[in-house]
């Protein structure tokens, strides 16, 4: 494991290429360049506002629903896009796996670095957003910088473990898209925590999700700090998810090559 964590250190300045590529190439040739970023959770944003307020009424403790939701759908799409295209990309890029030697982590990290370029770009909305309903600022934003960090922990372990899968199983990419949308009506993207009945709510949070939007909105729209539970559990899961996606990522590595 540490010989391993030292090849992908001394890969650092491939992977930082590897991902500014992913990025320019998704905003090449493109009229609204970084502005996808923000508006695919605006779309579904303003869906949400439609449907949840209008047809289906869901309690946000007082809380605008816009803001709700989109305070939830920033760090959700980070995630589910991350594991979208992350997950193929060893198959993508075949010809580069099978031709020469690099660290293969490199390319699902890659989306992952590139995905994250974009949720980035998306909170600067937020920003706006939050400005706008009058959030409160207090030093609980403190917490941000933890949350997004198990949060990226979590989506590193997903993503290494789902594409070296992918590589041997080509079923696995076809599950994704499946797996990511019963992943988002288990997490609270459209509803809160709250909404979960109490005695169900530690194991609601074996989601690491859970806790994790959870926090976002606890931190950005209360200005509390993040539920002691939804943090604690959230953090495990995630370390766990991202030692067992490493190692077996880095356990199979030697075959890819043959099987691509």
């Amino acid at each position: 494991m540490r010989a391993n964590l030292l090849e992908l250190y001394q890969a650092r300045e491939l992977l930082y290429m590897w991902t500014r590529r992913e990025v320019l190439a998704r905003y090449k040739q493109s009229m609204l360049g970084a502005g996808w970023a923000i508006l695919q959770p605006l779309a579904m944003m303003l869906v949400y506002v439609v449907v949840f307020t209008t047809i289906v009424k869901v309690d946000t403790g007082g809380i605008p629903y816009p803001i709700f939701a989109y305070t939830a759908l920033v760090p959700w799409t980070f995630f589910s896009s991350a594991i979208s295209t992350g997950v193929p990309s060893l198959v993508t890029n075949m010809g580069l796996v099978t031709k020469i030697y690099f660290p293969r982590e490199v390319l699902p990290m890659a989306n992952i670095g590139a995905r994250l370029v974009d949720f980035l770009w998306a909170s600067l909305l937020l920003v706006a957003m939050l400005i706008l309903y009058h959030a409160p600022l207090t030093l609980n934003l403190l917490w941000l910088p933890l949350l997004l960090l198990i949060q990226i922990v979590l989506t590193v372990g997903v993503v290494l473990f789902a594409a070296a899968l992918n590589v041997s199983y080509r079923d696995v990419g076809q599950l994704i898209p499946l797996i990511v949308q019963i992943w988002l009506y288990a997490s609270p993207v459209i509803y809160s925590v709250e909404s979960v009945p109490v005695q169900y709510q530690t194991l609601y949070y074996l989601n690491p999700m859970a806790g994790l939007i959870g926090g976002y909105r606890s931190v950005l729209l209360l200005g509390q700090p993040p539920d002691a539970t939804g943090l604690v559990l959230a953090t495990i899961v995630s370390l766990i998810a991202c030692v067992i996606g490493y190692v077996y990522f880095k356990k199979v590595e030697s075959t890819f090559a043959d099987i691509i």
